[in-house]
């Protein structure tokens, strides 16, 4: 599944820059996941670069893009190979 950013975010800037898929971004009050372009970091690292860095726990798992690593794998080639 793709992560999403919860309303506890402090719109600390950390998350956006650790995302190897560009999928992070400033939305009208808080940072947003892109879940086309969002892959848990599957390809890229073993573990969510943004999970990791996040000071207030505030990136869990979506609940509405639930996906097997095995999509999210074909997404990452996906995206690697359009050149994005």
């Amino acid at each position: 599944m793709s992560l999403m950013i919860t309303d506890e975010c402090i719109n600390c800037d950390v998350c956006e820059p650790e995302c190897p898929n560009n999928a992070i971004s400033q939305g009208e009050e808080i940072y947003v996941i892109d879940p086309n372009r969002c892959t848990e970091c599957v390809g890229h690292f073993e573990a969510p670069q943004c999970q990791q860095v996040c000071p207030v726990d505030c990136i869990p798992f979506d609940p509405e893009h639930v996906e097997s690593k095995e999509h999210l794998y074909e997404k990452y080639l996906a995206l690697s190979s359009d050149g994005s």
